[in-house]
């Protein structure tokens, strides 16, 4: 079968296309044919040895898939042939990735797709929202009534934790460019601030004079030293990106407000926890709360090009990697 694959762990230039083994699944996966995959940070850490993890050669890259059930083991009896499903958790620990013409996904970590949802805008939102949801609920234990602040609240992590924390009831508080001031309060901000604005903490600590009960941070500058200044009594940060930062924790201010760092990702999500994730993310899915903003899509044969443009910072929006033979190349537009 066709994939996008590599043999050894490198740059880029290591991904080819063409023909590997199809998958062997065991009794508890479901056989899918893969209509889109999407393109994420992540599969370039793993593609490139910065994120180590068990890699079977050749290994397929990718994480996430959108595409129809072929056939399913015995072991998962929760789907059938023909349905149209989704997946946010291939390519790591083993698992070989999504880039290719046919998967095995374990049925637990498989959910069907909404009725009526658009496979792009379903992949596009998969990781992010997804590691939206860990942060606010599983790991930052947010509710509602509580002030959140959300720093890169226009990108794609950031644009999804907006949606679901206001739609959860939180006050929401954006960081983001004072160009997507709109586009935040549009997901649901109640207050943006510009982060450019070397005056940015002392306006949210004038929107949140008691101080905020959970900042998340999906830019990755990890500035804890501020994070930890603004944050209530018993207040929680998240970390979940920046994997070369180092910052300064200040360790005292910290304990002696009951306030905690909390750091996660994605990759080390259990089943259930992705599968609670799944439950939200198909909800606001198919009523139209969440939609990605932009995205572009490529053919499969182009994946090199596109882990090469994510790491030169050369993307706005999603990449996409259309899969699925004789179906139109697209996007959607902010």
């Amino acid at each position: 079968m066709r994939a996008a694959y590599v043999e050894e762990l490198g740059p880029p230039d290591l991904i080819r296309v063409g023909e590997v083994p199809p998958p062997r699944p065991g009794p508890d996966d479901v056989l899918v044919d893969v209509e889109v995959t999407a393109v994420n940070h992540v599969d370039t850490f793993v593609r490139s040895g910065a994120w180590r993890t068990p890699v079977p050669f050749p290994f397929v890259i990718g994480r996430d898939v959108v595409g129809t059930v072929t056939r399913a083991g015995p072991g998962a009896p929760g789907f059938a042939a023909g349905d149209r499903v989704w997946c946010s958790s291939l390519g790591h620990a083993g698992r070989q990735g999504a880039a290719a013409e046919r998967v095995a996904v374990p049925a637990d970590r498989l959910y069907r797709l909404p009725e009526g949802v658009d496979a792009v805008d379903a992949v596009a939102l998969s990781h992010p929202a997804s590691t939206a949801y860990l942060a606010l609920f599983t790991h930052g234990r947010m509710r509602a009534g509580e002030t959140v602040v959300v720093l890169g609240g226009a990108g794609n992590v950031g644009g999804a934790a907006v949606v679901m924390a206001a739609q959860a009831g939180a006050r929401v508080v954006a960081v983001a460019s004072a160009e997507d001031a709109d586009h935040c309060r549009g997901l649901g901000a109640h207050h943006v601030v510009d982060y450019r604005d070397p005056e940015a903490p002392r306006s949210i600590r004038a929107y949140a004079p008691r101080g905020v009960d959970l900042h998340v941070d999906t830019s990755g500058t990890n500035d804890l030293e501020t994070a930890v200044d603004l944050l209530a009594p018993r207040g929680r940060a998240v970390v979940l990106a920046g994997l070369r930062t180092r910052p300064v924790l200040p360790a005292g201010a910290l304990y002696l407000q009951d306030q905690s760092v909390r750091g996660f990702a994605i990759s080390n999500a259990r089943p259930d926890e992705l599968a609670d994730a799944a439950a939200h993310i198909n909800t606001l899915l198919a009523d139209g709360t969440l939609r990605p903003r932009t995205t572009e899509v490529l053919p499969l044969g182009e994946a090199a090009e596109a882990h090469r443009r994510l790491e030169a910072g050369a993307v706005d929006g999603k990449l996409v990697l259309r899969v699925a033979k004789g179906r139109p190349v697209g996007g959607t537009a902010a």
